[in-house]
């Protein structure tokens, strides 16, 4: 179903653990990425995994949430990655916190990340791990993305890394179509917390 796993973020201890940070969070949770061994290609940080009995490349781009576009777009030329076999882990604010939702296109929602993907790519038809990081009540919204998770949150954090983690082994690990379609039914939404 996928050749490619991309997972969002800004680089910088600066942006660790925040909530836009979500999607290379989720790579603590994945344990073919434990002891993968990364190196620095294609503008980001790059890896090759086996999940199930599919190879898959992984790419945290390190360009910045605003330009990741540019990684995801090397790496997708070089491999010869179709924009419909690329997975695409981020932070998602129409989401209420604790809540996962897997889906192939869409809106972009006024994510910066997704649509700088979407101009390299030339289309928005990828697959979208979105992870409910929920839309503050009075916060501006840029500055709510880059803060950390509450005090409150932070205990649940590891639970919903830990299933978008199983989320992303089933995506990698799927071997048809028909398979993939499932998923996208299985996990249109999923609430965890």
């Amino acid at each position: 179903m996928i050749d490619l796993i991309v997972l969002l973020g800004n680089p910088g201890s600066h942006y660790a653990r925040t909530r836009h940070n979500v999607g290379w969070l989720v790579a603590e949770h994945l344990p073919a990425l434990r002891d993968a061994s990364r190196q620095r290609k294609f503008l980001g940080d790059y890896a090759a995994v086996a999940l199930g009995s599919n190879r898959v490349h992984v790419l945290w781009p390190l360009t910045f949430m605003n330009r990741c576009g540019e990684s995801v777009g090397r790496l997708c030329a070089f491999f010869k990655i179709a924009p419909q076999r690329v997975l695409v882990v981020h932070d998602e604010l129409e989401l209420p916190f604790g809540v996962l939702s897997l889906r192939h296109g869409g809106g972009l929602g006024g994510h910066n990340g997704l649509k700088s993907v979407r101009s390299a790519l030339t289309t928005a038809d990828f697959l979208r791990l979105r992870i409910g990081i929920s839309r503050p009540k009075h916060a501006n919204v840029s500055s709510y993305v880059l803060s950390r998770f509450t005090p409150d949150e932070e205990p649940l954090l590891g639970d919903i890394l830990d299933r978008a983690a199983e989320i992303i082994e089933c995506c990698g690990a799927a071997r048809s179509a028909e398979q993939g379609e499932t998923l996208l039914r299985d996990y249109a939404r999923v609430t965890v917390v």
